[in-house]
């Protein structure tokens, strides 16, 4: 998977085999040849020795003191050859743009790929279903589902949306297609069975072209609705049917909720939610989910308090956390609540529900403290239980002013995953191993229990990283890396420490340790993001991840590769991370 900002992009379009940085001569380690890029534009990663300049097409390129170099170069459409030079050496590089827009085809047919549905579909008697096609313009194109004739209208000036990156190059712009013209049209269905593929039709000049649509068509039926239970250990609900949508909040296993529409190997749940149907087995002869609610009950366990929710069915819920708020919202579910019982509680100061909708509950906790540390969510049998961790408590010690405190490091990439790679070829996964060692190190002076992922050059998956805080439960987890530019970025320019947080838990020590970085060791700021990251995601301890300089800026490089700088660097994290547990107290 690409690396994008030492978060996505640069992982597998920098791992040429780099000559040693050592080497005494022209060194360019991205892009590689032949790559194939949807930007505008393109940068060079390199370095070469101090003599003498370095050209790209002729033109003379600046370098950092350490004659380092990061260009951008515009592309146009198809292959663009590069060629580099230094002194006697040249490297020849082709890089290939290509078209994010369909081909519009000249004669009577269908662009590629642009009939809709892609894929069978399934939705409930009456609900809208849409249909769209992209041909040459002035013709008349439809669609035919079974005895049903759509006409399918043109939508001029298509605008295509930038992708969630641009936020991060500042180029967060959407781009009108004037010479796209999407013909599209919708009805409904109201009787429950199969329709079939639909056929698209065009007709030009007396013409007439019939197309078979890919996608399958199905209305299901009320009366006869299926039911999905979740497999996986947290189930990703989705606002849509792909991994494009935004997340929701994970459905725990068990989790059961009606069927109410499919759309490829997604399924949608009645609350509204989409989940893949890997994650999920289909439970037959069931009533759909629903239940009602009486009691609630908390109490103390260790480092939390236990809320337990008895239900009829483990239906969908969902969490959204704020200032010394936490709500959970049930689905498919009717309170029967007279008494809830609220002991004084060292992390609770009231529980308060509303039956929001007939069919959807809310239970709202005031928390006693500004800081939130984290929860788990899981069902036993058909009750919810939410654990709401209390904050950790620290020894008083001005000399180790950690004590008590376990802090979860995760060095990022490692092994096959080499993340961003600088001028010289360092790889990104070296230099996030050495500044987290000596992290460590600053953290135990202080006192801290320090766990890592990894320790030396190994594969640690995403996966393995997030259970590791799962089962830790450390107080806070700090994923660290280092940063890199997608294509259409500023490589030359940009340069910065940014910090990525996604639970609000997060939010404080997010923005703290930004400040504090920037500040203390007088660096650019890159920003603070929201960012549903796998590092980030775990919701038992705030979780944030670190990026702390830019791989693929030449002088910000050198600073990256500075040993003095990175012990510096390591102890401001650790100070940083001093403060903020003595402010969130």
């Amino acid at each position: 998977m690409r690396k994008i900002l030492g978060l996505f992009v640069l992982g597998s379009i920098l791992i040429p085999s780099l000559a040693s940085a050592q080497e005494k001569s022209l060194l360019v380690v991205y892009p590689r040849n032949n790559h194939q890029t949807t930007a505008n534009k393109i940068f060079f990663i390199g370095t070469a020795p101090w003599t003498g300049k370095v050209f790209i097409n002729g033109k003379a390129v600046a370098r950092s003191k350490s004659r380092h170099f990061a260009p951008s170069f515009p592309l146009k459409l198809g292959e663009n050859l590069f060629t580099v030079r230094h002194q006697d050496r040249t490297v020849q590089i082709k890089v290939i743009r290509n078209a994010t827009q369909p081909v519009i085809p000249q004669g009577l047919a269908f662009a590629e790929n642009s009939l809709t549905p892609a894929s069978d579909i399934a939705r409930m008697p009456g609900e809208l279903i849409c249909f769209s096609a992209i041909a040459a313009p002035n013709a008349t194109v439809s669609a035919q589902l079974g005895e049903i004739d759509i006409l399918l209208f043109p939508q001029n000036r298509q605008v295509q949306l930038p992708s969630n990156f641009a936020a991060l190059t500042g180029q967060n712009q959407p781009t009108v297609q004037d010479n796209i013209t999407k013909s599209q049209g919708c009805t409904t269905l109201d009787t429950p069975g199969d329709y079939g593929k639909p056929q698209f039709q065009i007709t030009r000049g007396g013409q007439i072209f019939t197309q078979e649509g890919a996608g399958q068509i199905q209305i299901l039926s009320p009366q006869q609705l299926a039911v999905a239970e979740v497999t996986a250990n947290a189930g990703v609900a989705r606002t849509g049917p792909s991994k494009n949508y935004s997340r929701l909040t994970p459905l725990p296993q068990g989790t059961q909720a009606t069927i109410t529409g499919k759309e490829g190997e997604w399924l949608r749940l009645d609350y509204g939610a989409w989940i893949n149907s890997k994650e999920t087995r289909i439970i037959s002869n069931v009533i759909p989910p629903r239940s009602i609610i009486r009691s609630v009950g908390y109490k103390q366990v260790p480092q939390g308090t236990e809320i337990t929710f008895p239900l009829e069915s483990p239906v969908p819920v969902s969490i959204q956390q704020g200032n010394k708020i936490f709500t959970l919202t049930l689905y498919n579910t009717t309170a029967q609540t007279d008494t809830i019982r609220t002991n004084d509680d060292p992390l609770i100061f009231r529980l308060d529900w509303q039956q929001v909708t007939p069919r959807q509950l809310q239970y709202t906790f005031n928390i006693k403290t500004e800081q939130q540390w984290g929860y788990k969510l899981k069902y036993s049998g058909n009750s919810l239980i939410l654990t709401l961790r209390h904050p950790p408590k620290l020894q008083r010690s001005r000399r180790k002013p950690l004590s008590g405190i376990k802090i979860l490091l995760d060095p990022g990439h490692g092994g096959n995953e080499s993340g961003a790679v600088g001028p010289t070829g360092y790889k990104e996964k070296d230099v996030n191993l050495t500044v987290s060692k000596l992290l460590r190190r600053e953290l135990v002076k202080r006192g801290a229990t320090v766990v890592m992922t990894r320790e030396d050059d190994r594969d640690v998956s995403l996966v393995n990283r997030q259970k590791m805080i799962v089962q830790e439960e450390p107080a806070i987890a700090l994923s660290i890396h280092y940063n890199a530019l997608p294509d259409a970025g500023d490589a030359e320019n940009t340069k910065g420490i940014g910090i990525f947080w996604y639970h609000p838990q997060a939010h404080s020590l997010a923005v703290l340790m930004q400040n504090y970085l920037v500040d203390k060791r007088k660096r650019s700021s890159y920003g603070v993001f929201w960012n549903n990251l796998a590092l980030t995601r775990p919701a038992e301890s705030p979780s944030i991840l670190l990026e702390l300089g830019f791989m693929s800026n030449p002088e910000e490089f050198e600073w990256i590769m500075d040993e003095k700088e990175q012990n510096k660097l390591a102890k401001a994290i650790a100070d940083g991370i001093v403060k903020w547990f003595k402010d969130s107290r």
